[in-house]
């Protein structure tokens, strides 16, 4: 839900609106004269809307948390890496 500021509140105001914002995902419309100007939202929201998560992430996303694979290392990463790529050279050249 949207909170509708006016102008004057959004100039004195901005540090928290912004905070706002950011933090807790508050949207806010902001008036002049009493008619709608902006619209004040965080980045996270921003991006959501402009750049939607493809569904194939998210589900890729949620696979990774089932099996606890989002909490890896860069360096567990890079040696499963590089145990994949063992197994399969070693797998093409027995053939």
């Amino acid at each position: 839900m949207s909170k509708v500021i006016s102008t004057t509140t959004a100039r004195s105001q901005f540090d928290q609106i912004l905070r706002r914002a950011a933090k807790q995902q508050a949207r806010f419309v902001i008036e002049d004269k009493g008619m709608p100007q902006a619209v004040l939202i965080g980045i996270r929201d921003f991006i959501k809307m402009a750049a939607p998560e493809p569904e194939i992430l998210k589900i890729i996303g949620e696979e990774s948390k089932r099996k606890g694979t989002n909490k890896l290392t860069m360096r567990q990463i890079d040696a499963e890496i590089k145990a994949y790529r063992r197994e399969k050279r070693l797998k093409n050249a027995s053939r």
